[in-house]
């Protein structure tokens, strides 16, 4: 089993996430918010599960963060629209502003690992 750095903490399996979905994991200890991540194939995207708009949670119910084509990432507060690659909204009344992006990757043992601060 490959190392994990001392500044990074394993997420979740990729394996933990269906293809093509999303999950929602609850704050780290010591975090604020929690993190969500969405995967397309092996690559996972990660961000902190906080709307730029008013800084509420994304999702309306655990682990719903994509519209029905799962093609978006979506607010359920006010209906802001998310491109999955980078974040940014492409509608609603954050348009222009970004989630925040968090660096993941996936290790050679299918772990998705990412910063040990991520969403402070």
């Amino acid at each position: 089993m490959s190392e994990v750095a001392a500044d990074e903490r394993v997420l979740c399996r990729l394996e933990d996430i269906p293809d093509g979905e999303s999950r929602g994991f609850n704050p780290a200890p010591g975090a604020f918010t929690g993190l969500f991540a969405i995967r397309r194939g092996a690559q996972v995207f990660v961000y902190v599960n906080s709307c730029p708009h008013i800084g509420l949670p994304l999702d309306p119910a655990p682990h719903r963060f994509l519209d029905a084509k799962r093609s978006a990432i979506i607010c359920s507060a006010h209906g802001a629209r998310f491109r999955i690659e980078d974040g940014e909204c492409t509608s609603g009344p954050c348009y222009g502003e970004s989630l925040e992006s968090v660096p993941a990757r996936v290790d050679a043992d299918g772990r998705v690992i990412v910063p040990a601060g991520a969403g402070l």
